[in-house]
């Protein structure tokens, strides 16, 4: 069974920057592209950024290009999401997904192109 942890979130100040971890067990993580979202209370779930399976591809949300950037290591089997100069609204619970399969997303912003998810790690941006 595909399982996804990730970690390295917490409560941070403005401007600081984080490294979010994304780690793969039970599959190995070089045969499926792998997307970041994260979910503000009372918001709906978004895409931040999508990676495809030997990293030749990536993505940014558009609120988050320059700020943001994903990685992998498949040696590791783990997805980097590192975010630089955070701010009060990147406050949200983060997940990483696993799509389906190594093809990349058609539309890597859509929740449904992704199969597998973790259970999120928290992100609180405040001074």
């Amino acid at each position: 069974q595909l399982q996804l942890v990730e970690s390295g979130g917490g409560l941070v100040q403005p401007g600081a920057s984080l490294r979010l971890s994304c780690t793969a067990s039970g599959f190995t993580l070089e045969d499926y592209a792998i997307g970041w979202f994260r979910q503000a209370p009372g918001k709906e779930r978004e895409a931040v950024s999508c990676i495809s399976s030997f990293g030749h591809i990536t993505d940014y949300a558009d609120s988050v290009k320059g700020r943001f950037a994903i990685s992998r290591d498949n040696a590791k089997n783990t997805v980097y999401l590192r975010i630089h100069r955070l701010k009060p609204e990147d406050t949200a619970v983060y997940f990483c997904a696993a799509g389906y399969g190594r093809d990349y997303p058609s539309h890597f912003w859509d929740p449904v192109e992704f199969g597998s998810w973790g259970q999120g790690t928290q992100v609180t941006v405040s001074s």
